[in-house]
């Protein structure tokens, strides 16, 4: 416990609370079990420190644990946490929670049994603790924490102090908010750096080897979180790799499932049933019809990667288009439910149409379409109903 404590005090002194992210103010940081999700890299160790660091004493009261340290192979987290509340503990923070096997039951009953603890419990692995909440529902509440916007990476990167705005704003306010932001920036570097290494917030350790480390985040995810969390053997993790560098070669597509899952070497379900894996572990989106919907059986209309960033630790050969929309489906997908559009690119919450493209874009494909608009590239202001694409990166 005492080294575990020093660990904890070292981390706190060099974590920097200058810059927080969106989900800060989202978080009901009074509740007595908070469980934050998120993929690898995107910042959920930073932002428990930053609370921990901004609200709380560091003393025997508050203690930051994870559960990958080797004191966790011989010791129980219910052993732990009776003798951290013995020595006065009130508030646990418990990260990388998915290292350890059976966590949520642990929890459950630390939750029950302790009321006057509080508890806030993270993880690299959002597949892991999602699967959490057949033990935990009644009891926690769940956030998850996306990668930087590319408002905050702005924030981040040039300490401007940007706000958020609700999608109906963006559309209905374009030009004034594209002014303001212009005002402060020059759009295009920034944007076009973001596309590369903005998202996850560790590229700021070492943007020159940023891909090569993204590179093995993707590898862990792929060797460890999908075997682990789903019980897939040797040969399904290799042709989940195999699959996953299919997709990097060739996004954005329309996916013929017959033919990809015969030149992966695999059935069709099992395909789908991958390409859901890959989604669920922020590696892919998968966007589908309005008609049919998700389900495990059905197709997706589009497979494009989750991020821009990913394009460039995958591929030496970027493909603008696959950026662009990449981008868009992204920065949208948080707060919005996107699917397929028969004419346009994707519709938004079942009401708003999308072309995305270049500044050249024309109206036609989406002419006779209410409420449609074109969210274009190589634009600094907006101009009727052609929105700066990077504009979309201000909706969190």
């Amino acid at each position: 416990m005492d080294r575990l404590r020093q660990w904890f005090y070292a981390n706190i002194q060099r974590v920097d609370t200058s810059f927080k992210r969106y989900l800060w103010n989202e978080i009901n940081w009074n509740s007595r079990l908070i469980i934050i999700t998120g993929a690898r890299g995107v910042g959920k160790t930073t932002i428990l420190l930053q609370y921990i660091k901004a609200n709380l004493p560091v003393n025997e009261e508050t203690l930051y644990v994870s559960l990958d340290d080797i004191y966790f192979s011989k010791n129980s987290l219910i052993d732990f946490a009776e003798e951290f509340i013995r020595e006065g503990g009130k508030y646990l923070f418990i990260d990388e929670a998915q290292k350890y096997p059976g966590w949520s039951k642990e929890i459950k009953n630390i939750y029950d049994n302790y009321p006057d603890l509080q508890l806030v419990v993270s993880g690299s692995s959002s597949i892991e603790l999602l699967k959490s909440e057949g033990d935990l529902s009644r009891r926690a509440l769940y956030y998850n924490l996306n990668g930087m916007s590319f408002r905050e990476y702005l924030n981040f990167e040039y300490n401007h102090d940007l706000v958020a705005y609700k999608l109906d704003d963006l559309l209905t306010q374009s030009l004034k908010i594209s002014q303001v932001v212009n005002e402060q920036t020059k759009i295009f570097p920034a944007f076009n750096d973001y596309l590369k290494y903005g998202y996850y917030p560790f590229y700021k350790e070492d943007k020159d080897s940023f891909h090569k480390r993204l590179q093995q985040v993707i590898n862990t995810v792929l060797e460890l979180d999908i075997r682990d969390n789903f019980q897939v053997d040797a040969n399904a993790t290799h042709l989940i790799k195999k699959l996953m560098a299919e997709i990097a070669s060739m996004v954005p597509f329309k996916p013929n499932i017959k033919k990809l899952s015969e030149k992966i070497g695999i059935t069709r379900d099992t395909l789908v049933k991958y390409l859901q894996l890959l989604d669920k572990a922020d590696l892919i989106s998968l966007v589908y019809s309005q008609a049919r919907g998700v389900s495990i059986l059905n197709k997706p209309e589009k497979i494009l990667l989750n991020n821009s960033n990913l394009a460039y630790a995958l591929n030496d050969q970027i493909n603008k288009g696959s950026l662009k929309e990449s981008y868009f489906v992204n920065q949208l997908k948080l707060k919005h439910k996107i699917r397929y559009a028969e004419a346009g690119d994707f519709i938004v919450d079942d009401i708003i149409t999308f072309e995305v493209g270049g500044k050249n874009k024309t109206k036609k494909q989406i002419a006779n379409i209410e409420n449609a608009w074109i969210a274009a590239d190589d634009m600094e202001y907006a101009i009727g109903n052609k929105i700066p694409l990077w504009l979309f990166g201000f909706t969190y």
